[in-house]
């Protein structure tokens, strides 16, 4: 799957080594659609990894459509015209944790206001309701990597406003309250706003990456949420 990640080639978590493995035998042609990917023991012994590691990394390989696994009949490439993009939902502070590094956030505002025209819209609300308003910044390591400012449907996570960010993310909190159904995303790139800039400590100047990212919870639209993460630290993968 295609995912935000941190530039920097610090060391990457183990699993995501044996994946790395495996897609560049992929793109240098080494193995084939319907080759044999070498086995969970044999990638093991490889890595001086877990027998958990290794099968974590082959079932997330199999969700990005890149292998395929049969019950006695071990993993193979795909076909190609298995093999799709996608873009994994992640909470970005499991994704700061699983590089070993501390994740932080900065509360910038935490309020209720009305829904504008544009918001009504996209929360398929009257003009006139009211939606929870919260804009952050999060941190790894002490330095920031994205800005967050999302808006949530009041009748998808009534107690939002009440939840502890500093030990939860907007994103982990509204996954254990308002279960994901439908996501919608876009992604382009764009200038920071002054404000956004001084959050991240960039310049204005500083490319970034955006990511609008609308979810759905059963019947309601439940957040819209406009990340921003800075090109200079961030890259997309996939």
């Amino acid at each position: 799957a295609a995912a935000l990640a941190m530039a920097d080639p610090s060391v990457l978590p183990a699993y995501e080594r044996v994946k790395a493995f495996v897609k560049s035998q992929l793109s240098l042609g080494v193995w084939r659609p319907g080759d044999g990917v070498p086995s969970e023991a044999a990638l093991q012994q490889q890595f001086g990894v877990s027998r958990m590691t290794v099968n974590r990394a082959l079932r997330e390989l199999v969700v990005e459509g890149l292998v395929t696994r049969t019950q006695g009949s071990g993993t193979v490439v795909a076909q190609l015209h298995r093999i799709s993009s996608t873009l994994a939902f992640r909470d970005i502070h499991d994704e700061v944790a699983e590089r070993g590094h501390t994740h932080s956030t900065e509360l910038i505002a935490l309020e209720v206001v009305q829904a504008n025209p544009a918001l009504a819209q996209v929360f398929k609300l009257a003009s006139s309701a009211t939606l929870f308003h919260s804009v952050m910044v999060h941190c790894e390591d002490g330095q920031p990597i994205q800005w967050e400012d999302r808006h949530v449907n009041p009748a998808a996570a009534p107690d939002y406003l009440s939840a502890d960010f500093a030990s939860i993310t907007p994103t982990g909190y509204l996954l254990q309250h308002a279960p994901l159904t439908e996501a919608h995303y876009t992604i382009e790139a764009a200038l920071p706003s002054r404000p956004e800039a001084r959050g991240l400590g960039i310049k204005p100047s500083t490319p970034c990456l955006v990511m609008v990212r609308c979810t759905v919870s059963g019947p309601h639209v439940a957040s819209l949420a406009r990340l921003i993460y800075p090109g200079l630290r961030y890259s997309l993968r996939g």
